[in-house]
């Protein structure tokens, strides 16, 4: 299964190519997908705790519960945030932050992740907001996967103001298929 996950607080542009990508890497792979959005979860900042590391398992009880098994379920993984002050989103900040309980165990290693931004301008952060999301993967010891051929760049990188706009960028919507396209691609190998 490849999961898909928008982190936008708001339905549209970061929804839209996360679920570009997911079809891309559907048709790609074979696999099943799934697809969530901060704007219907419940997630609470991470407390730091620290009983993930005593127990494996998050004190904070709330839909991050369901988050952790969709991730432990994939085998690959296609992130996608609004630049939000040139980094994602806070919502999907403090979901990348409750991950801690999985990285006890290395659970997300070698899943296969993609990153997906979107911005108010073409060069409206989108980078910065790949890489993040990138250096959560990496931090998880996951196997990152930019655009690839024949963009070849760090991931699906959109631009859109209003909910709707990003559905114009041809570039961006690119971008995005070629990311999931990879995503699949990857998953596919190593699952042979």
């Amino acid at each position: 299964m490849i999961l898909g996950i928008s982190g936008s607080p708001r339905e549209g542009n970061t929804e839209y190519l996360v679920r570009i990508a997911l079809e891309a890497a559907e048709e790609v792979s074979g696999e099943e997908t799934e697809f969530i959005t901060v704007r219907d979860l419940d997630i609470s900042p991470c407390e730091a705790c620290g009983e993930c590391l005593e127990t494996g398992e998050c004190a904070i009880d709330d839909d991050m519960q369901d988050v952790y098994e969709l991730m432990r379920e994939c085998d690959g993984m296609i992130v996608g945030s609004p630049v939000y002050y040139g980094g994602v989103s806070a919502q999907l900040k403090a979901l990348i932050d409750r991950t801690r309980p999985l990285r006890i165990n290395w659970e997300l290693k070698d899943k296969v992740g993609g990153a997906i931004a979107i911005g108010g301008a073409r060069n409206g952060g989108q980078e910065h907001t790949l890489r993040d999301i990138q250096n959560f993967f990496m931090i998880h010891a996951m196997i990152v996967v930019g655009d690839s051929d024949p963009t070849a760049h760090f991931g699906g990188a959109g631009v859109g103001l209003e909910p709707g706009d990003v559905e114009e960028d041809e570039t961006g919507i690119e971008t995005a298929r070629n990311t999931g396209r990879r995503v699949g691609e990857v998953v596919k190998l190593i699952k042979g």
